[in-house]
């Protein structure tokens, strides 16, 4: 499946139990780098629009930029209380925005699917070279704060061939954001979410790797989920715990 349509199928569960994203993110860029409500942002790989939201919430004129169709008519239906919203069918290579035009490129957990040296160029075009910033946004899965984390880690490496090839953990690394952007400062956030068992199954499923409905092996993959549930849940519910990443830098040449 090409990476455009990895979440056609999965919007509804994406919407329903995808976390959000810490609103200190949007303190911080307002103290520390100059965003103000007349800055204008471009979120690239908008999806649903969850940080778009923020930033619309702080009066920014936002466009967000995706290919997903699902996704983006899913993203123009929830911010359509906000004028400010420009949606965009664009990708990271080809956002379809004015040069120079942009004062902060966001990118929430989309930018492992992009093509890095098309998008530096991309990004080198749209963005304000005198006071644009790009920053880099992930919730990272917790591995060691509950053994649900560590086991539910081990499951989808053992049962999910798909998970490591598509990880974002394979371009969210120190050395890879400074390949793309040079130096940059790195801020992180607690973030938590707190699961029965079928937000624990949305949540799950609304993963692109994992096997959706249809899959030969989708009932396997509920059936191990449920287990998991059932040895670690209490009060019949299980924690999901991230590290919030935000990375905040300037395009280099």
């Amino acid at each position: 499946m090409g990476n455009i349509q990895r979440f056609s199928t999965r919007v509804t569960n994406y919407v329903r139990y995808r976390p959000g994203y810490p609103p200190q993110l949007i303190t911080d860029l307002i103290q520390d780098y100059h965003l103000q409500p007349q800055s204008i942002v471009a979120d690239v790989g908008a999806g649903t629009g969850l940080l778009a939201k923020l930033f619309l919430e702080n009066n920014n004129v936002v466009y967000g930029v995706e290919p997903n169709r699902e996704m983006r008519e899913m993203g123009d239906q929830l911010l359509a209380g906000y004028p400010h919203f420009v949606s965009i069918n664009g990708t990271a290579e080809s956002t379809h925005l004015p040069p120079k035009s942009i004062d902060f490129i966001i990118v929430g957990q989309a930018f492992h699917w992009f093509d890095l040296t098309q998008t530096k160029e991309e990004f080198q075009r749209i963005l304000n070279p005198k006071s644009g910033w790009v920053v880099l946004i992930w919730n990272s899965r917790k591995q060691d704060t509950n053994s649900f984390g560590g086991d539910y880690e081990n499951m989808l490496q053992a049962l999910v061939p798909e998970y490591t090839r598509v990880s974002h953990k394979k371009v969210s690394d120190d050395q890879s954001i400074r390949d793309f952007m040079g130096d940059y400062d790195l801020r992180s956030y607690p973030n938590q979410q707190l699961f029965d068992f079928e937000g624990l199954m949305g949540r799950a499923l609304s993963s692109s790797y994992t096997p959706d409905v249809g899959h030969p092996q989708h009932q396997a993959f509920l059936t191990q989920l449920r287990m998991l549930f059932d040895r670690h849940a209490i009060n019949g519910q299980i924690t999901f715990d991230y590290e919030t990443r935000m990375y905040i830098g300037r395009l280099t040449p």
